[in-house]
């Protein structure tokens, strides 16, 4: 973005807060997609472009970020009871409307609809957002779940270590015949990771039990033939017939989707639009030092019809119970 734009978005998110005495994401979700009207024209159609085309991977920099931006909080709690970011949360909102409606889950971070992804201690070998040491391997954003979102966002605040954030395209794999046909079988029990459950099942831990999990049972690999959508997470996923093929299946396809891995570095300003189904993504491992200059990203889900959402809710509510 231009020195021009990104001075157009402060202004939109200024004219937000002053209107908002006591800030709520949640309320202010109704209204974000008409006040991202007043964004700048060609950020606007960038994103119709990405929505309309299906890109699995988009990048909008030179967003801004405060000069004076708190340190990082050591655990999204903290962000939350502080309000660090809020102007940066705005902001994801306004520009994320424009793809999707902004929802959350009542078991992550407490209900919010905008999460914080920082380091926190006692966490750093989990298989959730708030580790460090431990690496995230690619997965399907919420891989249970018939309500995902279509769309992960993440926006940079502070990424001073470059880790990168990981990921592979469905375009970039060659499934053999053999395995893409038992991929598109309902073969699959897809499981809740830990950030819903309250559970935490450490990298180390080696295999994981889930079997008192709630799940999910289908695909890998499903939707139009030219233009297939994917899910998958080896931590938190099964195979639901005992036999050798479908967890063979498992393994070969996580060996695929990792050897054509690529890898993208936010900076300050950065924000990224992953397709949750088209894309798996991931994070590198890194070492949080808890001096408020670690890695600090601002989350948001979209869906591209928040109807699905109420309908399964039984009440017209952005938050999943």
């Amino acid at each position: 973005m231009t020195a021009q734009e990104r001075a157009r978005v402060a202004e939109v998110a200024e004219e937000v807060q002053a209107d908002w005495a006591s800030w709520d994401p949640l309320r202010f979700a109704e209204e974000a997609a008409a006040a991202a009207h007043g964004l700048p024209l060609r950020l606007r159609r960038f994103l119709s472009g990405v929505r309309a085309s299906e890109a699995d991977l988009a990048v909008v920099s030179g967003l801004p970020v405060d000069p004076a931006l708190a340190p990082t909080p050591a655990g999204w709690d903290l962000a939350a009871k502080t309000g660090a970011g809020r102007r940066e949360e705005l902001v994801l909102l306004l520009v994320g409307s424009v793809l999707g409606e902004p929802f959350g889950w009542v078991n992550q971070q407490d209900g919010r609809l905008v999460h914080d992804v920082v380091p926190a201690p006692g966490m750093e070998e989990s298989l959730t957002s708030a580790s460090s040491a431990a690496q995230l391997t690619l997965h399907t954003e919420d891989v249970f779940h018939p309500f995902r979102c279509d769309y992960v966002s993440l926006f940079c605040l502070r990424n001073p270590d470059e880790v990168g954030t990981t990921f592979t395209r469905i375009d970039a794999l060659d499934f053999p015949e053999d395995l893409r046909e038992v991929l598109s079988e309902s073969r699959f029990r897809f499981y809740p990771d830990d950030s819903h459950t309250g559970e935490i099942l450490n990298a180390i831990d080696g295999e994981q039990v889930l079997g008192n999990r709630r799940s999910t049972v289908g695909p890998v690999v499903f939707g139009p033939a030219e233009h297939p959508y994917l899910r998958f997470d080896r931590d938190f996923m099964t195979a639901d017939r005992d036999d050798e093929k479908t967890a063979t299946a498992i393994q070969v396809t996580h060996d695929l989707l990792c050897g054509a891995a690529e890898r993208i570095v936010l900076k300050p300003g950065d924000a990224v639009f992953i397709d949750n189904y088209r894309i798996v993504h991931g994070r590198e491992p890194f070492h949080a030092r808890y001096d408020g200059n670690d890695r600090w990203l601002k989350r948001l889900n979209l869906i591209r019809d928040v109807r699905r959402i109420y309908a399964g809710n039984g009440a017209r509510r952005r938050i999943i119970t």
